[in-house]
């Protein structure tokens, strides 16, 4: 055989063999958006999938599912829990519905597609999923504690040792507790988790954690150590939101199930209960909200090790438990996800030093430190500092109200021990921060000191990046502020307040969806909504809460995170559960805002939050907000098949849109109100303005725009609607202007002054509101995707199903990048300046679609033309594409 004929059959098998590889593939299976999770209580889990498939017009025309508990067969393609057979469509999220699901069982399984072609694929790489208890009666365990005293500082330890009755096969605990709690085996830890369990309404819900210890407890002796801590069950610390009369205030709980199952098929659970042992800890004082307080000399090495003697612990008491609704917790986990060194170390005198970490986070501070036994050493958190070099923590503290000087606010105490170096890092608490002070009561030898960034460890699914390096630091400022107000609930700020308020949630929920996979977190803290709802409907302002907030501040500006952010799920999932979910507590609050509002109009609100200095009126904002509400339950309604409340709930919003119209609206003007930024942007933004005046209605809005010199005048309200309102009405230009400028007031001021996260406040000297970690004018983060790149999810397809592309080539911006992987995979738009030409290109995925819309007078696509602008008018080029690759060159 010729050697260029071999080459060329070599050629053709390679081919073949990458085709089949692209041709079709399932890939990254997850279980309720987890990889291959165990501790599950649905009884129907979620299942999906992405295909793999490069070709153009990559579409899935089938599905196959299988689930069994013998991998081998599964892997086969044989499952004896369900077997889907093959059916037809594009879905690439069902829910599990073969035999009923058992508590404390591995099930594997995989998924076979169909392409474009109808050819079969190989079945998916198995994954596999775990349910944990599914029932409450399934827990073995008792509720234990050390105390029942509220007022007792130290922490306690628990243990218990076992000797295991063979080789063991698996093992699995379920650890539930109310407060904190750290685990370890034979004085290892368990798992890598931080701050478990997540916070919830203790009373109404409590979570429990699953983990994987088989080759922990595989050993002669095991012995089993929990250490619990206050978080915000037992808040020792006194605030103005009350936290330390909350209703189900009490010393920290648990109850835990060790299930062992061994090689010769026997069972057995260890349990909590009062054969378990406690005594006090060497952490003097926790709480989640100011600090933490260790004595090294009071620690007892071993105390979580087979063989400790324990004679003189005590026996631990039992309790009960803090409800009667306990569920897993099904979310990605607070981890310590980055270790910063500081910048510098300003040491100020023997016994001081400040630590700069060059940037402000959420988190803790490690120190490791030499002294002598008995040596106090505080570390004090701020933002700021004073001229003089001192930590300053004036905008931080206002809310604290302490009793006394013995829990001082952001600062760890730590005794030495004195036994050579030792390392400190609080375990219950985490801190908003860039600097550290370090004080002793005599000279130490500190070897090193570290920031950790921790926060919910979800995954990234967005990037930014653009020829404004500005915009690239206000994008990366954006997504701090977003991660480190993330802990198992989006909060406000991470170190004043650490509250689940509401209005900064819903508006930084896109930028958020945009760029991680935060729906395990939103189906937890939208949970925590139907715990907090009264029966009349009405929310609290910060969720969860002691009880604070259901008086002030939870108007529909605020509380339509029970629309807003089931609905955002929605079109960014394609994932309906959470809308359902929440879809009878929705109608509910719904009803209410009728109840009192009868006229369509409402006052009930906090109001545009921090404005620049233009003041909107309350009703406007909140009647707007009202609307927002009243329109995602008619559309979930149609979505849900419920017809009559679809008409009605599609009446109630006419009703409203009507009412603001004929008070605010002059239509011979084209205006709303006084014509402020958010009440031009707000109307425009969520769909008031009638569709014959949008274009007069933008126009004004440019025009203030313009006359506000092209900067910022809004406020959290404002934020959201201002830049979306003018690119999407035609003021694209306009928009980056003023996201772009680096004055005051504007992002990129907070930047140019040194800016690491997003600021509370628009002056970088307010006296009030100005923390330097705060989310809630983080919209900005979304606003790239949608006008820059251009990408948004479509209603009518959801879950980027079809995406909706409209980039917007500003003007002064020389190139731009996005990437957004959806549940599809990855989508890419990007553009770039060549001369007086753009060339944009885009990415959709395998079994997606796009609706592409470009401007320009040429259009071209791998070099012929495909749109040129008519002599009167321009409507643009307007494209339906399939999944590929595709580059289009725009003419101006």
């Amino acid at each position: 055989m010729k050697r260029s004929k071999l080459i060329g059959i070599l050629l053709f098998v390679l081919i073949a063999i990458q085709t089949q590889a692209q041709s079709g593939q399932p890939i990254h299976l997850q279980c309720e958006y987890l990889l291959n999770p165990i501790g599950l209580d649905s009884p129907s889990p979620r299942l999906h999938w992405q295909m793999l498939d490069n070709r153009e017009g990559a579409l899935q025309t089938a599905y196959q599912i299988i689930v069994g508990t013998d991998s081998v067969q599964v892997a086969a393609g044989k499952g004896n829990n369900w077997d889907s057979g093959k059916i037809l469509g594009a879905n690439r999220l069902v829910s599990y519905q073969g035999k009923a699901l058992l508590p404390f069982t591995k099930y594997y399984w995989s998924v076979i597609l169909w392409d474009k072609d109808q050819q079969k694929s190989a079945p998916a790489k198995i994954a596999s999923f775990e349910t944990g208890m599914m029932q409450i009666s399934n827990w073995k365990g008792e509720w234990i504690s050390d105390s029942k005293d509220i007022a007792l500082k130290p922490a306690p330890y628990f243990r218990k040792q076992f000797q295991p009755s063979g080789k063991v096969k698996s093992a699995r605990i379920y650890m539930a507790a109310a407060g904190l709690y750290e685990l370890s085996i034979n004085g290892q830890r368990v798992g890598d988790h931080r701050l478990d369990p997540m916070y919830t309404r203790f009373d109404r819900r409590t979570l429990y954690v699953t983990y994987d210890v088989t080759s922990l407890v595989d050993a002669k002796e095991v012995a089993l150590g929990v250490l619990l801590g206050n978080g915000w069950y037992n808040h020792q610390s006194t605030a103005v939101w009350y936290f330390h009369e909350a209703p189900w205030r009490d010393r920290p709980k648990f109850c835990l199930d060790l299930r062992i199952t061994y090689e010769d098929g026997r069972e057995e659970v260890v349990s909590s209960g009062t054969d378990w042992k406690t005594s006090l800890s060497p952490i003097i004082f926790n709480s989640i909200y100011t600090a933490e307080h260790h004595d090294a000399r009071l620690s007892q090495p071993g105390w979580d090790k087979a063989g400790f003697d324990d004679s003189k612990w005590k026996n631990v008491i039992p309790v009960n438990a803090p409800s009667q609704n306990i569920v897993a917790q099904q979310l990605h986990p607070i981890r310590f996800v980055e270790e910063i060194s500081p910048v510098s170390v300003n040491k100020m005198t023997e016994l001081k030093a400040v630590y700069n970490l060059g940037r402000n986070i959420a988190g803790i501070s490690r120190i490791s430190v030499k002294g002598e036994r008995g040596t106090t050493i505080r570390l004090k958190h701020a933002e700021m500092i004073f001229k003089d070099g001192n930590v300053n923590m004036s905008n931080i503290d206002v809310h604290y109200r302490p009793t006394d000087d013995k829990d001082p606010f952001q600062t760890d105490i730590y005794t030495l021990s004195g036994d050579g170096v030792e390392t400190f890092w609080p375990h219950f608490n985490y801190k908003g921060f860039q600097y550290i002070e370090v004080t002793s009561d005599r000279p130490v030898e500190i070897q090193s000191l570290t920031g950790v960034f921790m926060h919910s460890d979800v995954p990234t699914v967005g990037q930014v990046s653009s020829s404004n390096e500005t915009l690239n630091k206000i994008w990366k400022a954006t997504n701090v502020s977003y991660l480190s107000n993330l802990y198992g609930y989006p909060t406000d700020c991470p170190q004043r307040e650490k509250n689940g308020w509401t209005g900064d949630a819903h508006i930084a929920s896109e930028t958020g969806l945009y760029n991680f996979d935060g729906i395990t977190v939103y189906e937890k803290w939208l949970a925590d909504h139907r715990d907090e709802q009264q029966p009349n409907g009405v929310l609290p302002n910060i969720i969860p809460t002691s009880g604070w907030g259901y008086t002030w501040a939870n108007g529909p500006d605020w509380t339509s995170t029970i629309a807003i952010i089931p609905w955002n799920i929605y079109q960014f999932y394609g994932d309906s559960k959470l809308l359902a979910d929440t879809y009878d507590n929705l109608k509910r609050y719904v009803d209410h805002i009728t109840d009192v509002s009868p006229s369509g109009l409402t006052d009930w609100g906090l109001g545009d939050w921090v404005p620049v200095k233009s003041v909107t009126p309350k009703e406007l904002t909140s009647s707007i907000y009202y609307f927002v509400d009243a329109d995602i339950l008619a559309k979930a309604a149609r979505l849900f098949g419920k017809e009559d409340d679809h008409r009605r709930y599609s009446a109630l919003v006419t009703k409203i849109v009507s009412a603001i119209n004929t008070k605010y609206l002059n239509r011979e003007t084209g205006m709303y109100g006084t014509g402020l930024q958010t009440e031009l942007s707000a109307p425009l933004f969520w769909g008031i303005v009638p569709e014959n005046l949008k274009a007069k209605v933008a126009e004004n809005l440019a025009k203030r725009v313009i006359a506000d010199n092209k900067h910022l005048d809004v406020g959290l309200l404002g934020t959201k609607t201002i830049l979306n309102a003018l690119s999407e009405n035609g003021y694209a230009d306009l928009a980056y202007e003023v996201a772009a400028q680096e004055t005051f007031p504007s992002w990129g001021w907070w930047i140019v002054n040194g800016a690491t996260s997003l600021y509370e406040n628009w002056p970088i000297d307010a006296t009030r509101d100005i923390s330097l970690n705060h989310i809630m004018f983080g919209e900005i983060g979304a606003w790239y995707y949608k006008a820059l790149g251009g990408l948004k999810p479509d209603q009518k397809n959801p879950g980027f199903g079809n995406v909706l592309l409209e980039p917007h080539f500003v003007k002064g911006l020389n190139s731009f990048q996005v990437s957004h992987a959806g549940p599809y995979g990855e989508i890419q738009s990007s553009w770039k300046r060549e001369g007086k030409k753009v060339v944009y290109r885009v990415v959709i995925p395998a079994n997606s679609t796009a609706t592409l819309k470009l401007s320009g007078s040429k259009i071209s696509q791998n070099g012929k033309v495909v749109y040129t602008q008519p002599k009167s008018g321009n409507t643009g080029y307007l494209a339906n594409l399939a999944a590929g690759t595709y580059e289009f060159v725009v003419a101006p």
